[in-house]
């Protein structure tokens, strides 16, 4: 019997599915590989909350050794620092419209407030939401190193450094995103070399305009394994947390380091070789395609072929037999990021079935 089902065999009468479920042994020794990594090749470790949405998670994080913590969003970055939290990296090239410039002032009074930009008018209007008070916000420049999504030139770092300097914003350095690293199990070293390159550019960038860096930070759980030279300071995985089948597929973690999981029952089976889950899009988001499925029952080659949004087609491969109706079985998620989005609450136990805690997803919902 699969490990995942094993603990799920102990806590079935205490779950009402579906349940995301949080090995916490295997979640702590993720944490702990990823700060010795970190701390073995002299970098920073800043892990991404994203992941994780949980303050009792980023605690742990926190509490071994991490830096401090990367947010997407502000909402996030307030829900943190509310929990004490005081360094935090908003790696995103956020506009403050709305009310955002104000919500980023006021955590730049109770944290080491960092934020992404990426064009001069974001800098401008950073600097506006300051008041008189533009040094206390640090700006880190956002480049593109391959991904072709959000982040300007390497080449432009430093006339964005001056531009924030000249408004009297705090230049701290530049970071990237090598997305491009999750094209496959074969990607993840030429994307990892595309950042370096980059990162290296920018910093050339910013010398040019007298600005030595503080910060230059690379991600993610893909590409961290080969993130390790200079001019890099600062890594920003998020899901080497949990771990997922993803990365899996990747090579960036083992089929043992994934420490979370969906609790799922099985509610139908009328159709041949096939049984239909209470887990859909609501639960697991969209993450896959007909090819692999939309995440994969442990122990099993069975996988969800398809979704709707309550509902859970699990494809029940030849020879092996259909859990009967009422079977609880754990799904792990090809994607983990979107699966704990969907939830208010995360339920904490270990290999041994023996803890049993509820934490709740804290930055849940908070997209702004």
């Amino acid at each position: 019997m699969h490990r995942l089902q094993r603990v799920l065999d102990r806590l079935v009468d205490r779950v009402d599915t579906p349940m995301p479920i949080v090995l916490v042994d295997v979640m702590q020794r993720n944490i702990d590989r990823m700060q010795a990594f970190a701390t073995q090749h002299d970098l920073d470790l800043r892990p991404h909350v994203k992941t994780h949405k949980c303050v009792e998670v980023g605690r742990r994080q926190v509490d071994a050794g991490a830096v401090g913590i990367t947010a997407g969003n502000v909402g996030e970055a307030e829900v943190f620092a509310g929990a004490g939290f005081d360094d935090i990296f908003l790696a995103y090239p956020v506009w403050p419209s709305g009310t955002k410039g104000t919500r980023i002032r006021n955590l730049a009074q109770t944290a080491r407030m960092r934020v992404g930009v990426d064009n001069v008018a974001a800098i401008d209007a950073l600097a506006d939401a300051m008041g008189d008070e533009p040094d206390r916000l640090q700006v880190v420049v956002e480049i593109d190193c391959g991904a072709r999504r959000s982040g300007a030139p390497p080449e432009a770092a430093g006339d964005l450094a001056r531009a924030a300097r000249s408004r009297g914003l705090v230049p701290a350095g530049v970071y990237t995103y090598p997305g491009q690293g999750s094209a496959g199990p074969g990607s993840r070293e030429p994307a990892a070399q595309d950042q370096e390159a980059a990162l290296s550019a920018a910093v050339r960038s910013l010398a040019g305009v007298g600005v030595t860096p503080e910060v230059v930070s690379a991600g993610s759980t893909p590409t961290v394994a080969f993130s390790t030279r200079s001019p890099i300071t600062e890594i920003r995985p998020g899901e080497y947390v949990f771990c997922d089948l993803d990365n899996t597929r990747l090579g960036a973690c083992d089929e043992d380091q994934i420490a979370l999981f969906v609790a799922a029952t099985v509610v139908s089976d009328w159709v041949p070789d096939q049984v239909i889950l209470d887990v859909g899009t609501k639960a697991m988001g969209r993450e896959g395609n007909p090819e692999k499925g939309y995440g994969g029952i442990a122990g099993s080659k069975a996988v969800l072929a398809k979704l709707n949004e309550y509902h859970g087609f699990m494809a029940v491969p030849a020879g092996e037999s259909c859990p009967h109706v009422g079977t609880v079985v754990p799904v792990v998620p090809n994607h983990v990021c979107p699966v704990v989005a969907s939830f208010e609450e995360l339920l904490v136990t270990d290999t041994d079935g023996t803890l049993l805690e509820r934490w709740p997803v804290a930055a849940r919902g908070l997209l702004s």
